[in-house]
């Protein structure tokens, strides 16, 4: 564990130079106390007293346990782009290097209370890459001004992403994207909507008249529910060109029909593609890329309740978020059996299992 304080040593302390409590120690109790439950900076204070012989194994603690205040200053003021790059070499110390087609998915997500008074309806965004693979998040980054798509862009050229698969949404099926993810190295599988009228208009003219395609289809029942899939996959032609796309080889179509209660619904989904991959592969990487959403958004909000975080000042609710994602990794890096839920509920209750955790980090 004491590797765990060595990354903290390289990022610079934001308070002033007489402050009481070491940046590095502060930060491995912060990790600690969210691994075992704790919201916020106070119940980090909290989970400090109550755990303080503990954490005395590791850490000095020549001035005890810093104060909720001292939490949240730290926080406040901490850069979460230095954070962000900290929060990078844990993830690569879980054994998360990507390998070739492995899916990288990219997406934001929106800390429903962090806003500032008034503005309600702005609350701060982080931006995130998934390993689908690994099942961890290999890197996140801050939303600036609101500029996901900026965001994304600079965290991936910041990411060894050479031979993966990298997938988003139609807010990033951009020129930007594109080149950023062709010059890392990568294949991208990005949706065509209403932000690329012209490039959507091609690519359902290309489908169209496509003779003949070859298509994968798949199947799943679950709950009452019957989902079907077809994909289509055809050569893009001169479209990367004419619409200065880097990149662009291929586009792909997937057709969905949902079934339930006797209620029938269609959706028909364009896909620019850098690859002419096989229709069954983009079913695969589709599916995967869902991965973000069903193993990093919905646990960050049911298991961490991050939409009810209230942080919102300053750099509090960037770097808080961080410290999340950094939990869910170290809690899915262990291979005991249970749920994520259950396992972070065993760090908060067993001494042991939290030293077992904390030790996979190095």
């Amino acid at each position: 564990m004491l590797q765990v304080l060595e990354h903290f040593t390289v990022l610079e302390d934001p308070r002033a130079a007489n402050a009481r409590h070491e940046l590095p120690e502060i930060l491995f109790i912060a990790i600690a106390a969210a691994l075992a439950g704790a919201k916020g900076c106070v119940e980090m204070a909290e989970f400090g007293e109550v755990k303080e012989a503990l954490l005395r194994q590791v850490l000095e603690l020549p001035h005890g346990i810093p104060s909720h205040d001292t939490f949240s200053t730290v926080f406040r003021t901490l850069d979460p782009a230095a954070f962000a790059r900290i929060f990078a070499t844990f993830a690569a110390s879980f054994g998360t290097a990507i390998g070739k087609d492995d899916v990288v998915a990219v997406d934001g997500k929106a800390m429903k209370r962090a806003y500032e008074k008034g503005k309600q309806s702005a609350p701060r965004m982080m931006v995130t890459a998934w390993g689908a693979a690994a099942r961890m998040t290999l890197a996140a980054r801050p939303v600036v001004k609101g500029d996901e798509t900026n965001a994304a862009i600079e965290m991936l050229a910041n990411l060894d992403i050479k031979g993966a698969i990298i997938t988003g949404d139609a807010l990033h099926c951009n020129r930007r994207m594109a080149r950023t993810v062709i010059d890392g190295g990568a294949d991208y599988v990005l949706p065509i909507k209403g932000n690329q009228d012209a490039l959507m208009s091609d690519a359902r003219a290309k489908i169209g008249a496509a003779k003949k395609p070859s298509t994968s289809k798949t199947e799943d029942a679950d709950h009452g529910r019957i989902e079907t899939r077809r994909a289509v996959v055809v050569a893009a032609g001169n479209l990367g060109g004419h619409h200065e796309f880097p990149g662009l080889k291929a586009i792909g179509m997937i057709e969905s029909t949902r079934s339930m209660d006797r209620k029938v619904q269609s959706f028909v989904h364009y896909f620019a593609l850098s690859r002419r991959f096989k229709p069954a592969e983009l079913l695969r990487i589709k599916r995967e890329h869902w991965g973000i959403e069903n193993r990093l958004h919905w646990q960050l909000d049911v298991v961490l309740d991050e939409d009810l975080s209230r942080t919102r000042k300053d750099n509090g609710p960037d770097n808080l978020a961080m410290l999340r994602r950094l939990a869910l990794n170290i809690a899915r890096a262990d291979k005991t059996k249970g749920s994520l839920a259950g396992k972070l509920r065993k760090a908060a209750w067993n001494d042991d299992a939290l030293i077992k955790m904390l030790s996979q980090m190095r």
